[in-house]
């Protein structure tokens, strides 16, 4: 799965999967099923099985008779002494939002936390508590049947969801999900995203960058009242807004899940959602008469121009109309802040016109007849590398590690990020001392100083470390960024999550053969001679067969067949793609080997000789003789000689391994192959154009690396046979005469053939494809051998200037492929040897005596390398 992904509107802060822009964190994997409708069910049905009834209740305590709390957030209710509702806007994964939730939530102490996601997973709630969950984690929905077409709802240490979570499942009150059901967004079309929030507020301000605007407003001032700042800043934007579409759906079934709250009598309510969707979630029925708006305390933000004195950047012009922030360009990105934000237009409204939301009547018929899917829903893992905006996220941040860090370390906190940027950089070797933390931090701050920031953020300290810690250097600042910046921290869920039997036994596989998965790639070397190893490898081959790929075979060091590398790199969708596989069995081996006898089906020759090669390293004893009957079956019934050719280098590899893996050897399915093919070739090389003679040298060459693994006397006599036709392709013709040329196994010399085969009585054409075949074993022959070098000379000098023109192209092609230092070999031979036509100079093997004196030190030095003594004086060649 590796699978591309791209936001759609259903969810909250959905992944994405298909480009469809980036609205929402719901993300949409391939296609759509048929849709179901969903009748004219109770208001405020979930969809999530749920039970009726309230619990978790806590201590209201004092306050109950003010108007208005001034910690933060939305506040209605029903007059005095009713039901209290506080809807808190926040950004999607902002630590600032975080914080803000998790102390206004423990200010209020509400008895009922509702949370923008998919209410079908209310169930899976209380794992947030679990010791054995550690975040990113991400929530997973997925159409059972139809696995490829599912959502993610991720969840950091430091978003606000998942603080609302933690406080609720602590605190003992009662905690739901009130977004659309993923059932519904599984089945919806994803809406297009024309809007960013962040955005249009940041070019307000006089930003030009929406994250440095972001972090000077929120996250490094820390003062009371930052949900009121960022809700008032969202009524202003979404001001005339009209809702349409899966946004204007969502939203209704929010104040569904709202009003149903309220009626089952919960008395203090906090909803936690994207501030976006803050002013269609404050209903007028739960707004008392005497009930004011809240007046903010932020001296530096006036609505609606949104002006911040103090935090505008010198140099930036403020905008020039009081009215409003300016509309957003066509392709920003969406979803910085809060639910997702199409372009207004026509459609369902999220108010009447007059800034209300609509009545319970109109959502209900809103909401009537949706197209539905039974999903499943369960936790895995995530990684802050999936968080970010970067990889297709569409409510990701720029920097997942950076924020984790200042929702984690409040305190000083670029003192503590350049000291862990510098032990880093000591880990790799670079020489970082206390002094450039110190002018490191110096530098950051003085930065921050002169553009008017109240703290330095991710661009100053990222500068210092380029300048102080890095030396200008960026490769170490990339490293920085990689394992800092976006980080590498990959999740966890505990083992009482709900887990398809296929995730369950890999998992203790994962155990047992000690892999741990890991968000960042790393690299294993295993020794197939070790039980260990072998188990290991046996596992990642098992898995790519079920297309989950968490390694990738790499070239191994050194030689030998017990030798593999791979580089390992768990990523969140191979959680899908292991739901995906889930078909084939309930353990990784058995589902492994129902994948290989499904492919085997309807495989040709071909592809059952590479199945092979990838079933014996796998070790499926259950799936290889299905797949070997499956071969013999077709190669008895396959009179083609080229899929016999095609498959067997594949078989003959797999021989490798019979020692080291414990398996069968495929002497005799491959010798029967070999004899087929040898008595079919000749027949076969008859009457073949250009493409056809090009795709049956490749063949041939495949054969010969086979058979020289098999014993090749038989293929080398089949070779010299057909060598004596004359009706051969010019390009096989060559290829052959150099295989044997090779194995010493020519009848007449191989210069003369050349000469015959490259006479004027041939076409120019065909001595050229005749030449690209002879020397596509490599150009080294023509330095080496003279006479050769010569040949090839005295033709081309020969040629007139058309026929020079017309064999140009396959000449390029065939020195071409030569590596360049043979290419300034044979020029330097041609410029520097013997008259064209000679056979006389002083390469080897053109018959020039040696001067033995000049050769016998080399030739001492040789024979003791090789451990032979010295008896005399050296006659002969050496």
């Amino acid at each position: 799965m590796p699978a591309e992904t791209a936001a759609t509107s259903p969810g909250p802060h959905a992944t994405p999967r298909k480009g469809q822009g980036e609205d929402t964190r719901v993300s949409r994997v391939e296609g759509r099923a048929e849709d179901t409708n969903v009748g004219q069910g109770r208001a405020g049905d979930t969809g999530g099985g749920r039970a009726e009834g309230r619990g978790g209740d806590s201590n209201v305590g004092g306050g109950e008779g003010r108007a208005r709390d001034t910690g933060g957030g939305e506040d209605t209710r029903v007059g005095r002494g009713g039901p209290r509702v506080w809807v808190l806007g926040v950004r999607h994964h902002g630590p600032g939002s975080a914080r803000a939730v998790r102390d206004e939530l423990t200010r209020i102490r509400p008895d009922l936390v509702l949370v923008e996601g998919p209410p079908e997973a209310d169930g899976l709630v209380a794992l947030a508590a679990d010791p054995g969950m550690r975040p990113p984690v991400a929530l997973l929905a997925y159409v059972p049947g139809q696995p490829s077409r599912a959502a993610f709802w991720p969840f950091a240490e430091f978003s606000p969801e998942w603080q609302a979570i933690i406080y609720a499942t602590g605190a003992g009150a009662e905690v739901r999900f009130c977004d659309l059901p993923a059932g519904h967004s599984l089945a919806l079309d994803a809406d297009p995203v024309r809007r960013d929030p962040i955005g249009e507020l940041a070019r307000a301000a006089g930003y030009d960058d929406p994250e440095r605007w972001w972090e000077d407003l929120v996250e490094h001032r820390g003062e009371a009242g930052t949900l009121d700042v960022v809700a008032e800043a969202m009524r202003a934007v979404r001001d005339g807004h009209v809702a349409e579409g899966t946004e204007a759906r969502r939203e209704a079934y929010m104040r569904r899940t709202l009003r149903k709250a309220v009626r089952e009598g919960y008395a203090r309510i906090a909803v936690v959602c994207g501030a976006w969707h803050l002013p269609a979630l404050t209903l007028p029925e739960f707004t008392a008469p005497e009930f004011t708006a809240p007046e903010f305390s932020a001296p530096e933000f006036t609505a609606p121009d949104l002006a911040l004195s103090r935090a505008t950047p010198p140099g930036s012009t403020p905008p020039a109309s009081p009215s409003g922030p300016t509309p957003s360009a066509p392709g920003l990105p969406g979803r910085r802040a809060g639910g997702s934000a199409p372009q207004a237009g026509t459609g369902p409204a999220a108010t009447d016109g007059q800034g209300r939301p609509p009545s319970a009547a109109e959502d209900e018929r809103l909401l009537r007849g949706l197209p539905r899917v039974r999903v499943e829903m369960t936790w895995v893992p995530w990684t802050h590398g999936r968080l970010a905006a970067g990889a297709g996220y569409g409510a990701g941040v720029a920097a997942p590690g950076w924020y984790e860090h200042l929702f984690t370390a409040p305190g000083h906190p670029v003192e503590r990020w350049l000291a862990r940027a510098a032990a880093i950089l000591r880990e790799e070797g670079l020489p970082v001392s206390s002094a450039h933390v110190i002018e490191a931090v110096r530098l950051a701050e003085g930065l921050a100083a002169l553009r008017g920031r109240p703290l330095a953020g991710l661009s100053e300290v990222t500068e210092a470390v380029r300048a102080v810690l890095c030396g200008g250097d960026e490769l170490p600042v990339e490293l920085v960024q990689r394992r800092m910046v976006v980080g590498e921290r990959l999740g966890r869920v505990p083992d009482s999550t709900p887990m398809v039997p296929l995730r369950r036994d890999l998992r203790d596989e994962q155990r047992r053969l000690r892999m741990k998965p890991e968000a960042l790639t790393g690299e294993h070397d295993l020794d197939l001679r070790r039980p260990l190893d072998l188990g290991r490898s046996r596992l990642l081959h098992r898995l790519a067969l079920l297309d989950v790929p968490w390694g990738t075979p790499r070239r191994a060091r050194g030689k030998g067949t017990f030798k593999e590398s791979w580089s390992l790199e768990w990523r969140p969708e191979l959680d899908v793609a292991l739901v995906e596989a889930a078909v084939w069995g309930i353990t990784v081996e058995a589902a492994a080997t129902s994948r290989v006898r499904d492919l085997a089906g309807g495989a040709g020759l071909p592809e059952l000789a590479a199945l092979v090669e990838r079933c014996l390293p796998a070790h499926l004893p259950g799936a290889l003789p299905y797949v070997l009957g499956r071969i013999e079956d077709r190669a008895a019934l396959d009179g083609e000689v080229r899929h016999l050719m095609g498959a067997l280098p594949a078989l003959v590899r797999t021989r490798r391994y019979g020692d080291v893996r414990g398996t069968e050897g495929l002497a005799g399915v491959t010798e029967s192959m070999l004899a087929r093919i040898c008595a079919g070739l000749s027949p076969a090389l008859t009457g073949l154009d250009e493409d056809a003679a090009r795709e049956m040298a490749a063949l041939v060459d495949g054969v010969h690396a086979a058979a020289g693994l098999m014993g090749g006397g038989r293929w080398l006599t089949t070779l010299a046979g057909i060598a004596r036709r004359d009706d051969l392709p010019g390009l096989l013709d060559g290829r052959i005469v150099r295989i044997l040329f090779d194995a010493g196994a020519l009848e007449d010399d191989v210069a003369a053939r050349m000469a015959r085969s490259m006479s004027p009585g041939n076409p120019p054409a065909r001595s050229a494809a005749w030449m690209e075949g002879f020397l596509s074993g490599g150009g080294l022959l023509l330095v080496h051998d003279a006479r050769l070098l010569a040949t090839v000379d005295a033709w081309l000098t020969g040629l007139s200037s058309q026929e020079f023109v017309d064999v140009l192209p396959l000449l390029r092609r065939t020195f071409g492929a030569f590596p360049a230092p043979e290419r300034r070999m044979i020029g330097r031979r041609v410029r520097s040897g013997s008259p064209p036509g000679s056979t006389s100079g002083s390469g080897p093997g053109d018959g020039a005596d040696y001067d033995d004196a000049l050769a016998a030190a080399a030739g001492r030095t040789v024979r003791e390398i090789l451990g032979h003594g010295m008896s005399g004086a050296m006659g002969g060649r050496p």
